[in-house]
């Protein structure tokens, strides 16, 4: 006899409810990251010699600015993610487990926010 319901055995999660979600989300990720870091390493070879004024603007260029945007959106999930798997597999205290699940969210979104304002403030010359 089992304890779980039509719809749970329907939807499948089992005990982890959200681990198959996270598996994938940290897979995309990761190939999103090595996509947009390989053509960050040809920009940045790119930018070798070149003066300052030349610099910021091509940072400042519009595809530029989004293709730097979307590798923050996307270091900063899979860096979310990640540390998140750590914090639930290896902290058994449920507070302190609690406790650094926040401190990780707010960690990731102040990383991405900070990035943020600095690309969209290179690229719009303020």
């Amino acid at each position: 006899m089992t304890m779980r319901t039509p719809l749970a055995r329907v939807r499948g999660f089992g005990s982890a409810r959200s681990g198959t979600e996270h598996f994938w989300r940290q897979r995309l990720t990761a190939i999103a990251n090595a996509l947009l870091t390989l053509g960050g390493v040809i920009l940045m070879i790119s930018l070798t010699g070149r003066t300052y004024p030349g610099v910021r603007q091509i940072l400042g260029s519009p595809l530029i600015a989004v293709l730097m945007l979307l590798f923050v959106l996307s270091i900063t999930v899979h860096m979310k993610i990640g540390m998140q798997v750590i914090i639930e597999d290896y902290v058994h205290e449920e507070k302190q487990k609690l406790t650094l699940l926040v401190l990780n969210t707010f960690y990731a979104v102040a990383i991405g926010l900070a990035c943020a304002y600095a690309i969209l403030k290179l690229s719009f010359g303020v």
